[in-house]
């Protein structure tokens, strides 16, 4: 039985880059699959590309504020 947890961990932290490197690929807008293989041949170059590259989705950049702080805002400009 240690054995499978040991391996399960390895397993884990061997694939982490390709891991990584996918879930940041579809954070991006890029696809997740495409950036999981080019990750096996170039794991910490491809890292290093995608944070370099433009984010695809600019609604992902940045959080939409709550009803009550636009308003917030809008008090506080007219002040």
């Amino acid at each position: 039985m240690p054995e499978i947890i040991l391996g399960a961990v390895v397993l884990g932290l061997l694939l982490s880059p390709q891991l990584l490197a996918g879930f940041l690929a579809k954070r991006t807008g890029r696809k997740f699959w495409f950036w999981f293989l080019i990750s096996f041949l170039i794991p910490i170059i491809s890292l290093i590309i995608l944070v370099l590259l433009e984010d695809k989705n600019p609604k992902v950049s940045s959080y939409k504020l709550a009803d009550h702080v636009d308003k917030d805002k809008e008090l506080a400009a007219e002040f």
